[in-house]
């Protein structure tokens, strides 16, 4: 059963789409800085802009956070739009519940930076992490939404294979792990989904492949290798045109041996999570995401 909290979400969210005439990077960037004029971030939030080894960030923490522990956070957007401004609300609610420091990162988007912009500028902020800010890989999550969520695996990938130490687990949010959309979902889902179109996916994957092929593994993890991955933290929603890319993933990466705990909500629509503010839901989506992370924070 739906909230009427959430029901007012997916209204707001067919409402917007509707008024678009003409699906453009634009205009996903236009409603993705919408989104983030909604919310107004409670006081004890404090951001502090840094520089991550050449990539704009900031630290984003709450009150009783423990420093030791650290979550590099990689936004969604259809790796063409978000940014640190339009995701510090979400972020702001997971140090709360997982009593960690933040760092989110403005990795480049596309078209300006295609394929492996987004992907150098996650590793490098990684690299940043442990090696000038000295954090300890076992004291250290990544996490990511959408695009966020596909790019927080593609980071895992490559730096296993660069034989950096690994983080010691991962979370993704509806993570965006086959760009070359073959999911059954991107079809049987349009009419539930509110936030994410088949056409918005298809101008985005476009985007931010250039000439990558759409099943290179270090853009659409799903056909990655996945042997030595850490343990795996994937929250969908039922309502997505992404769920398949979820449910495939999970499948894939267990079959390699990854712990991986595939939570999926009924009813619920893409990163719904994101809508903390507003809804119940989300909130306590958000206090599953802490309970997962608190076992490695411990």
């Amino acid at each position: 059963m739906v909230s009427k909290e959430m029901e007012n979400i997916i209204k707001l969210l067919r409402k917007f789409q509707e008024s678009i005439t003409e699906v453009s990077v634009e205009t996903m960037r236009a409603g993705m800085d919408q989104l983030a004029t909604m919310v107004k971030l409670p006081k004890d939030v404090k951001y502090k802009p840094v520089i991550a080894g050449g990539v704009p960030a900031e630290w984003i923490t709450t009150t009783d956070i423990a420093n030791q522990y650290v979550i590099l956070y990689l936004h969604g957007g259809g790796y063409v739009a978000g940014s640190i401004a339009t995701y510090r609300d979400l972020v702001a609610r997971i140090s709360r519940v997982s009593k960690a420091r933040i760092l989110i990162i403005d990795y480049r988007l596309a078209p300006e930076y295609p394929f492996p912009a987004a992907l150098e500028d996650a590793v490098v902020a990684y690299k940043w992490l442990i090696s000038t800010e000295d954090i300890d890989p076992n004291k250290l999550i990544i996490a990511g939404d959408s695009a966020g969520g596909g790019l927080t695996l593609a980071t895992l990938v490559k730096l296993r294979d660069e034989g950096i130490s690994l983080p010691i687990a991962a979370v993704c949010l509806s993570p965006w792990t086959d760009l070359a959309g073959t999911g059954e979902s991107i079809k049987t889902k349009v009419e539930l989904d509110p936030f994410a179109t088949p056409e918005n996916l298809e101008i985005s994957a476009r985007a931010y492949l250039g000439a990558t092929d759409s099943q290179n593994s270090l853009a659409s993890p799903l056909y990655a290798n996945l042997q030595g991955l850490p343990p795996l933290f994937i929250q969908v929603g039922t309502s997505e045109l992404l769920l398949d890319d979820s449910v495939r993933f999970a499948e894939r990466a267990k079959a390699a041996g990854v712990d991986v705990k595939l939570e999926i909500w009924s009813d619920m629509i893409h990163i719904f999570a994101f809508f903390a503010a507003f809804a119940p839901e989300s909130r306590q989506g958000i206090e599953q995401i802490g309970e997962f992370i608190q076992k490695f924070f411990l």
